[in-house]
């Protein structure tokens, strides 16, 4: 008999890992992206290898350690067809994007679109065959810069 896993089983210093191949796994990928951070030009669709890849400071959301924490992590999209943006020029480098959310838009045949909601209004849409998007932290965490968490008050 399996058990599943515990919030204890973690380890907080251990690099996040995560697949989401259905919109339940993109739901906790989406949480733990939110208020990530980028520079317009750590995104880009590889055509030639059917990826969208975005280089994100992630906040810690999974970890309240005593000071508030950030890490680099990896997004990546496999078998992706297409890219379009509105609001958003890939490349340039003085635009400082704020990912809000990830939704999955189901298409015919398990295609689809993921899509990527950044704050003021700026949306990014990867058309795919099908969800294979990975999420992997690629450094140590380090104290957030603003020293706070992010805030959604109205």
């Amino acid at each position: 008999m399996t058990e599943d896993a515990r919030f204890e089983d973690g380890a907080a210093d251990r690099p996040l890992r995560l697949w989401a191949a259905d919109a339940d796994d993109l739901r906790v990928i989406s949480a733990l992206c939110q208020d990530a951070v980028l520079p317009a030009s750590e995104m880009r669709w590889l055509a030639s290898e059917r990826r969208f890849a975005m280089l994100v400071n992630r906040f810690r959301w999974e970890d309240r350690a005593a000071e508030p924490e950030r890490v680099r992590a990896l997004l990546v999209a496999s078998d992706v067809r297409r890219v379009r943006g509105q609001g958003v020029v890939p490349g340039d480098g003085d635009t400082v994007l704020s990912l809000l959310g990830l939704e999955w838009e189901a298409g015919e045949d398990g295609a689809g679109a993921l899509v990527l909601t950044f704050a003021g209004d700026g949306v990014v849409r990867v058309e795919a065959d099908c969800l294979d998007l990975r999420l992997h932290d690629v450094t140590k965490p380090y104290v957030a810069p603003s020293r706070r968490a992010p805030s959604h008050e109205a």
